[in-house]
């Protein structure tokens, strides 16, 4: 794997841990921040051919849970029926999603998927990615996505919840939908690309429906 290449996914990578690693919510205003382009290359987010599919489910399953961990609390915290149907659509969906992608991964590579560890073979260390390729930043030992229990703790102790949830899940969605755009340029296998099409499709009307609430909720 050529240097750059290698450094684009870390970058990438990394972006994702830091983004939900944060106790502090995500302020509006950063919503409209461009996903940054990483481009068509040899290997979708910089992996070879045959690794980037694989690589793209370890990734983006524990991305999932992160969401449906966020819907789970919406379905007893919110107040407006609105977040209430879309947090069980969000945990529906996406709860599919990941069933989906554990029966393709067994069947592709003969194994469950690895638990997203530091050092395993879910992780940095174990994606040919460790000592200085920055991927490790921000990243915890254990299963899940990283971060996820503090964003989780923020999202409970927030005075207004339905705010909260919006201000938390919009950023997610984005991060979700740059994974799955930029993985379909070198996706092997057709059934994953079009469940890639799916998460981009879907997640961008639900940020759109997101983002008009807040702006009829509270103005901005």
């Amino acid at each position: 794997m050529a240097i750059g290449e290698m450094h684009r996914w870390s970058w990438a990578a990394a972006i994702t841990a830091g983004l939900l690693s944060s106790s502090a919510l995500m302020p509006p205003a950063a919503w409209a921040a461009p996903a940054p382009a990483l481009g068509p290359g040899p290997g979708a987010l910089g992996l070879p051919m045959g690794m980037a599919d694989q690589r793209f489910i370890v990734m983006m399953i524990p991305h999932h849970d992160g969401a449906i961990a966020m819907a789970d609390l919406a379905l007893t915290r919110a107040k407006r029926p609105e977040i209430q149907a879309l947090a069980q659509r969000i945990k529906a969906s996406q709860s599919e999603e990941n069933a989906q992608m554990r029966r393709w991964y067994r069947q592709w590579y003969g194994t469950a998927v690895p638990a997203w560890t530091l050092g395993g073979p879910g992780s940095a260390m174990g994606m040919g990615m460790g000592a200085g390729s920055g991927m490790g930043w921000g990243m915890g030992r254990g299963s899940g996505m990283p971060g996820m229990a503090t964003s989780l703790e923020a999202l409970k102790a927030a005075p207004d919840f339905d705010r909260a949830f919006i201000e938390q899940m919009i950023p997610h969605h984005r991060m979700g939908v740059m994974m799955a755009s930029h993985a379909q340029w070198n996706t092997r296998h057709p059934e994953l690309r079009s469940l890639q099409a799916a998460m981009v499709r879907v997640q961008s009307q639900e940020m759109e429906q997101m983002e008009q609430w807040y702006r009829q909720w509270y103005g901005s």
